[in-house]
């Protein structure tokens, strides 16, 4: 994340430093191969490329002290060696240097410009991924998301967590599509989560909510199709008590439950329609409950984490990879997918991935469970005497 305010300076790398430090070096060879060569090999004329490499990666006034630099250099080598064309030469460099000087100039203007724009990513950011960990009671959450462009700081990919009066509510989804209508349709459905999960009693109600939404972002912004603008969502309910989970599958990949070593996909048993799609599929939306064991680890995931490729086109396998994993939280638990989707795909991902882990706690209905198991005393004990 980038931070407002002035740029510090920070260690950087031997291989970054010498970077840095090129157009130095590449001043000393340059000298160096001018005085110690044949004058016939004439290597001083290369001189005006040391300031030319500096405007790509100096400010102005490094840029133009180094210029002169080369330039009295190419004055002195003069005046040891007479025939070289010293006059040309030095006219070079002054020319080379003012244009590297207005290019490192320009070169500033824009990262400042960028610098601008990533913090607005940010702030946009903030608005419409929640900052995680998260605890609720026993529930312990993470999240991960990655950008497919190096650049981008979200795309359409979208989470949200909501601690409500009905249990800890989950949504993640994924808008079709990319640029700045996604992102948009992805925060019209944050924003919706984030009233109705607190309001509406019921998974489909909160789903109708979503749709709504949908609807009024689409009409505010009308895509050139509509089938362009569809979403897919996942919703999840975890109760304040008991050992069930529900679960409202909209078109997303079933989420993965990991309990005790074995893995479970968690297939909806009837289809529920895409969201700002049911004006044209109907609004039926159902809702599957699930069991669970205390301290079960549970992926919810976008379709980037499942078509993330390796170098033969071959699509990560992402239930075979979670059958491997037994970490003790969360967040090992999406630092190992991180690593071995980047791994995988050699760092180049294709599509955004957003993925939340939940280690699903005891609660109270475990402990009442675990009460009504233990042996009840006789109704007519009475204390021990003295």
């Amino acid at each position: 994340m980038i931070k407002a305010g002035w740029l510090r300076l920070r260690r950087r790398p031997r291989r970054e430093l010498f970077i840095l430090l090129s157009p130095v070096v590449l001043t000393v060879v340059i000298a160096a191969l001018a005085y110690n060569t044949p004058r016939s090999m004439a290597f001083s004329r290369l001189l005006p490329a040391a300031p030319a490499l500096a405007a790509a990666m100096w400010p102005v006034l490094p840029t133009v002290l180094l210029g002169t630099i080369c330039l009295f250099l190419m004055i002195g080598l003069g005046i040891v060696f007479p025939d070289l064309g010293t006059g040309y030469t030095a006219a070079g460099i002054v020319a080379v240097t003012v244009a590297a000087a207005y290019g490192s100039h320009a070169r500033l203007q824009r990262e400042r410009t960028l610098f601008q724009v990533r913090m607005v990513a940010d702030a946009a950011q903030q608005v419409v991924l929640s900052p995680m960990p998260r605890r609720f009671g026993g529930v312990e959450i993470e999240a991960l998301y990655l950008a497919a462009a190096a650049e981008a700081r979200i795309g359409g990919d979208f989470y949200e967590v909501a601690d409500t009066p009905y249990g800890v509510r989950l949504l993640i989804g994924d808008v079709r599509g990319k640029g700045l209508p996604a992102v948009g349709s992805a925060a019209a459905m944050v924003n919706a989560f984030r009233e109705a999960a607190h309001d509406v009693e019921d998974l489909g109600g909160v789903a109708r909510r979503l749709e709504a939404g949908s609807n009024r972002y689409s009409a505010a912004f009308p895509p050139d199709d509509l089938m362009e603008r569809f979403t897919t969502a996942l919703l999840v309910e975890i109760p304040p008590e008991g050992d069930r989970i529900g679960i409202l599958n909209c078109g997303h990949p079933p989420p993965l439950l990991l309990s005790g070593g074995e893995l479970r996909v968690l297939e909806p048993t009837a289809p529920s329609p895409l969201l700002n799609l049911a004006e044209l599929i109907g609004d039926s939306y159902h809702v599957d409950v699930f069991g669970y064991s205390p301290d079960d680890l549970l992926l919810l995931y976008t379709d980037g984490v499942t078509e993330a490729r390796d170098h033969d086109g071959r699509f990560f396998p992402l239930q075979d990879w979670m059958r491997r994993q037994n970490p003790a939280r969360p967040r090992a638990l999406l630092d190992a997918l991180h690593r071995d989707l980047l791994r995988y795909s050699r760092g180049g991902l294709d599509d955004d991935i957003a993925a939340l882990a939940v280690r699903l706690g005891d609660g109270p209905g475990a402990a009442a469970r675990l009460s009504s198991a233990l042996p009840t005393p006789p109704a007519d004990a009475s204390p021990a005497g003295p």
